[in-house]
């Protein structure tokens, strides 16, 4: 007979053979979910109908379980599961942008539980039958698994028991960076950005990496991960470079397969999907680093990528020859999530990568022959807003539309999801639309297909069997010291020496250091709010004193240390002309003499224009005091040491000439930068992209070009081009 196990969490049932169940713990008066004995086996009764129904039968393929119960669902339980929340955090704290309450009040630490639902949660659980959670934040990992174990409980009560999947944007990096929502908290273990790895250049290091986020992931309850980021990054002023794996794809491919590979497999299974596996949802189809002027398409004033060289099949081969070829048992990754971007493919429509039939079906469905889940990325159907510098204006293309022939329009291409969507009704809608002009046989089939698509991972990661979680057990294994020393290591193994002038480096331990404030100017933050001008200080709350005394004036210092990061603009500024600028990668002002003209896409309802071209603007960098600060420790006669946060390439032509040592990183530790300096680390990296000789250069180069710009060769005649460490 299997055995039971009551445990605070949860009740667990263990079959002699086969997984063990888990079920929520009789309370409030529920009663327990009902069990069901069969051939000496245990299941899970989770249609309460007393008798075993194929998608609860373990014994069966994901394939078949998911059938089955696919065509079970009603139609709003269908189009719940074409659901991708919205950034949820535990506890639901208010800010401008998100929001959440419980039992109609802001969430309040002497009333509330960090890990109780919100109001906003259980109605979309219940009333919307979203199954697809993005978790933005959490406190710590306990409170993480609280959380889940609520969700779980509250899912297995609904009709079918269908469970819930949690997933996040990537929560591992040590830098802090702006370039797209960050998620934060579960005390993970920290490890390089997506291009600190292509600095490092070791698919072994990815893959240890990938198997360990892995398994901190299912400890805080999460089972889909957003990401890999796989854009081939071949334009170097784009804002998410920092988050990809590099430009030229025979180098990114093993990245990327050793990525998927570790998240996804769960040693010991016949198709290497179980308890330790997490999709991956590879980012983002058909590739969004070409953006002309390396704009962004989060914004309307970014929304055009561009093939100047011809290379849009390029941009491709990560997925194509990577992600969808892998070397591990799963053979492929889950799920597949296009950008926003417009790509601007001659004799095709002009419209957002996941609106274009021949993006999505002709490409990805029909050619690559992709049959896993395909999900937008987040807030593409809403109605665009009036102005151009906006965050939220995505639909790219079909603003004529309604909200419900946007969701046809692209059901009818073949993506299974939608991002960042909370509200049933539009697809319910869709449907019936689709069933005025295609039929309702076809319609039935289309829709039940996408549910099939995505309820397979649910039963490949055991969730229909067991989805709870031991809270002390995921509070050892989340940030777990060996996760964290290894991670470390592999920080250290990411920043890139690039200039070391007669020996400077190490330094000695107890020395005097100068380290300048940085006055920045002011800007926008991602959301397109204020930054207003404003000071930061490089070690605020940071205690410098194991490595060195930190002095007040320059005079006092033995050497200045500069912390810089690479130079930050704003490319779109309604101010004159069409508002378009230059995005620079250099700190002094820079005005694009040798800039394109006329632009290669444009065009947009709210413009008066369709030239984007902005040749002859002017523009400066928000952190130009990065090369003051550099500028001054030099005039001063100090030996300068600077270290730069290279979010982008940056052009070295203005301060290498008058730095001792350069030290490049891609964001870590700021611990991990002074034992390197201080000589108890060393750094292990090479550089993962040429630094440009000039802003010229950058001008010159294609945005689709995996081949760098011409590289910058410094003082000492050594050049910084792919794969330049100093010795």
């Amino acid at each position: 007979m299997p055995e039971r196990k009551d445990l605070p969490y949860c009740t667990l049932i263990i079959n002699p053979e086969g997984p063990v169940l888990g079920i929520a713990p009789k309370a409030d008066g529920a009663d327990p979910l009902p069990l069901i004995e069969q051939d000496g086996h245990v299941f899970k009764d989770l249609a309460r109908q007393g008798q075993l129904l194929p998608y609860e039968d373990w014994r069966l393929s994901a394939e078949e379980r998911a059938r089955d119960l696919a065509g079970r669902l009603s139609r709003e339980e269908v189009a719940g599961l074409m659901l991708y929340s919205s950034h949820q955090r535990v506890p639901f704290v208010t800010d401008d942008q998100f929001h959440g309450h419980y039992g109609g009040q802001p969430y309040d630490e002497t009333r509330n539980e960090p890990d109780e639902l919100t109001d906003e949660q259980i109605q979309f659980i219940r009333k919307d039958h979203i199954r697809h959670i993005l978790q933005m934040r959490v406190r710590d990992a306990r409170t993480s698994a609280r959380w889940s174990n609520r969700l779980q409980k509250l899912c297995e009560s609904e009709r079918w028991g269908i469970p819930t999947d949690i997933s996040t944007d990537p929560r591992h990096g040590a830098a802090r960076a702006t370039a797209e929502f960050r998620q934060e908290g579960g005390d993970v273990s920290k490890w390089p950005e997506g291009i600190g790895f292509a600095a490092a250049g070791s698919p072994e290091l990815v893959g240890e990496f990938a198997r360990i986020a892995s398994t901190e992931y299912r400890a805080l309850g999460i089972t889909t991960a957003l990401g890999p980021q796989i854009d081939l990054s071949t334009e170097p002023r784009w804002m998410r470079l920092e988050d990809t794996l590099g430009h030229r794809p025979e180098r990114v491919i093993p990245l990327v397969r050793a990525y998927c590979d570790g998240m996804q497999t769960t040693e010991g299974t016949a198709d290497g999907w179980g308890r330790d596996s997490v999709v991956t949802m590879v980012k983002h189809w058909p590739g969004g680093g070409t953006g002309e002027g390396g704009r962004d398409a989060h914004y309307p004033y970014g929304c055009f990528a561009v093939y100047p060289s011809g290379q849009f099949e390029t941009h491709m081969r990560p997925f194509t020859e990577g992600a969808f070829h892998l070397d591990g048992p799963t053979g492929c990754a889950a799920a597949v999530m296009p950008y926003y971007t417009v790509s601007w493919l001659e004799g095709k429509p002009h419209v957002g990568n996941s609106y274009s039939a021949y993006i999505i079906h002709d490409l990805l469905r029909e050619r690559a022959g992709y049959k896993g889940i395909v999900c937008t990325d987040w807030g593409i159907t809403g109605d665009p807003d009036p102005e151009m510098d906006s965050f939220g204006s995505r639909c790219y293309g079909v603003p004529e539309l309604s909200v419900a022939e946007r969701h046809l329009l692209i059901l009818m291409n073949g993506v299974d999801q939608f991002g960042g969507n909370d509200c049933a009704e539009p697809i319910l809608e869709a449907w019936r639309l689709g069933e005025e002009r295609y039929g309702a046989e076809f319609m039935e089939r289309r829709m039940r297909e996408s549910a099939e698509r995505l309820l397979i991972p649910l039963f490949r990661l055991g969730l229909f069997e067991n989805p709870y979680l031991d809270p002390e057990e995921s509070a050892r294994i989340v940030g777990a010291p060996e996760f964290v020393r290894k991670g470390l290591e592999a920080q250290a193994r990411s920043v890139v020496p690039l200039k070391n002038h007669a020996g400077i480096l190490p330094l000695a331990r107890g020395m005097r250091i100068y380290v300048p404030v940085r006055p920045l100017r002011a800007s926008k933050s991602f959301f397109r709010s204020e930054i207003r001008a404003h000071t930061e200080d490089p070690l605020e709350g940071f205690d410098a004193a194991p490595w060195f005394e930190r002095v007040n004036t320059p005079e006092e210092a033995d050497a200045v240390l500069v912390f810089m990061e690479s130079p930050l603009s704003d490319p779109y500024q309604a101010d004159e002309g069409n508002g378009y600028h230059p995005l620079m990668l250099q700190y002094r002002p820079y005005t694009a003499a040798e800039a394109r003209s006329p632009s290669i896409a444009g065009g947009d309802f709210r413009e008066p224009s369709a030239d984007r071209s902005y040749r002859n603007k002017t523009n400066i960098a928000v952190n130009e005091c990065d090369l003051q600060n550099v500028a001054d420790a030099a005039a001063a006669g100090k030996k300068v040491i600077a270290v730069i946060h290279m979010h982008n390439p940056t052009v070295p032509a203005e301060f290498e000439p008058l730095c001792d040592a350069v030290l490049v990183h891609f964001g870590v530790s700021l611990s991990i930068l002074l034992d390197i300096l201080f000589g108890k680390r060393a750094a292990g990296g090479h550089l993962p992209y040429s630094l440009p000789a000039s802003m010229a250069a950058v001008e010159r180069h294609a945005e689709d070009d995996p081949e760098d710009p011409e590289p910058y060769q410094a003082s000492d005649g050594a050049v910084y081009a792919i794969d330049y460490a100093c010795k």
